[in-house]
């Protein structure tokens, strides 16, 4: 705790402010000391000799307080009970006695209105006045560094048990999209497979924007939030793929307002909700399809929606509980980790054949902003 504490002490532990403040408190007290004199009549008692007398006391007390703080935390941390007794409590007496005879030396002329004393005597008049007060300096001084490294100890306690929750967190977050990227990969291979038997030249167009979006994928690593440009990226790579299956059937559109170009979001958040709309609505459409992805500032809050046609939510050929599968219970959970409560998903059906999957999370910005921008948005 020694050297941890040299790393971590709190401001006020510098040596100028500690030392510094045990001064000022001395000085308090000589004021309090003086003002009381006056008060009584012993005028005759300069203001000088008062203030001194306490200013150095405390001086001393300041500087041996700090040494006790930089040298013995280790000591003042584990001391027991038996040692509290056996070892500090001597300790407390010799220091007293020793910050005594050091002041004694600095005011030979106290104490006042008694004819000269030789040292020896100055103390024992000194020490019979002050040494009980002196204990109980000491004993504070023990007492609030005590304090002081217990506090530590339990902010140090609460900031790992945080950071063991945030990395519990991440690796919710790193399972889950270790779950979404095959989950992702089995659906496109089967597009491709059905494009194989129909149309080569879509199915290697296929190929190549896969490899695009595999490249991106490895990109991007572990990173968890993705400004969102980044992310409209891999929606019109994946976008463009289901051009190529469904062309024709389906009209895209997508809207996302310019100043949100930077926001943060979670990486891959948009492309599950987008695939689901393809595999459970507009895969029953044979014509004038429609999804419409758009993302707008709502205050605080980021919210992306994507509205699809095809069979409602309650209909026999694609029930709620169908909709919700492994991609949308990915995006709730990881909302859930990501946010908690300030995240939320959604999914509705607006009419018979429209039905929405929206998503609404806090909004925030990356540090460095890039001019380079997709080409989507109106």
């Amino acid at each position: 705790m020694g050297k941890d504490a040299s790393r971590h002490q709190p401001v006020f532990m510098n040596p100028a402010i500690f030392i510094g403040s045990w001064v000022l408190l001395g000085l308090l007290f000589g004021l309090q000391e003086w003002l009381y004199m006056h008060r009584w009549g012993y005028h005759q008692i300069g203001a000088a000799i008062v203030f001194e007398s306490w200013g150095v006391q405390f001086f001393l007390w300041g500087i041996i307080s700090w040494l006790f703080w930089k040298y013995l935390c280790d000591f003042i941390q584990n001391a027991t009970s038996r040692c509290l007794i056996t070892r500090v409590l001597p300790l407390s007496a010799a220091t007293s006695l020793l910050e005594e005879m050091i002041w004694v030396v600095f005011f030979p002329q106290i104490p006042l209105n008694h004819p000269h004393m030789p040292y020896w005597q100055r103390l024992a008049f000194q020490l019979n006045a002050e040494f009980f007060d002196n204990m109980v300096i000491f004993w504070c001084a023990f007492g609030f560094f005590r304090g002081i490294i217990y506090y530590q100890r339990y902010r140090e306690k609460e900031k790992a048990a945080a950071q063991l929750a945030i990395q519990l967190s991440h690796a919710k977050i790193s399972a889950l999209r270790m779950q979404l990227n095959p989950h992702f990969l089995f659906n496109v291979m089967n597009s491709i497979s059905s494009l194989m038997r129909t149309d080569l030249n879509a199915a290697d167009a296929m190929l190549e924007q896969l490899s695009s979006l595999l490249r991106i994928t490895l990109e991007r690593g572990d990173v968890q939030l993705i400004p969102l440009r980044e992310e409209m990226e891999f929606i019109e790579i994946y976008l463009a793929m289901q051009g190529q299956r469904y062309a024709g059937r389906v009209k895209q559109k997508i809207s996302v307002e310019p100043e949100l170009h930077d926001a943060l979001v979670p990486a891959m958040i948009l492309q599950p909700i987008v695939e689901n709309a393809y595999m459970h609505g507009l895969c029953k459409v044979d014509r004038e399809g429609e999804l419409l992805v758009d993302v707008h500032r709502r205050g605080n809050q980021i919210s992306a929606s994507v509205v699809n046609t095809g069979m409602g939510l309650g209909t026999n050929g694609c029930k709620s509980s169908e909709r919700v599968g492994v991609g949308l219970a990915n995006v709730r959970s990881r909302l859930q980790l990501h946010y908690g409560e300030s995240g939320a998903f959604m999914l509705r059906q607006l009419d018979p054949t429209h039905v929405e999957a929206a998503i609404t999370l806090p909004l925030s910005f990356s540090a460095a902003s890039n001019g380079n921008l997709t080409g989507y948005g109106e």
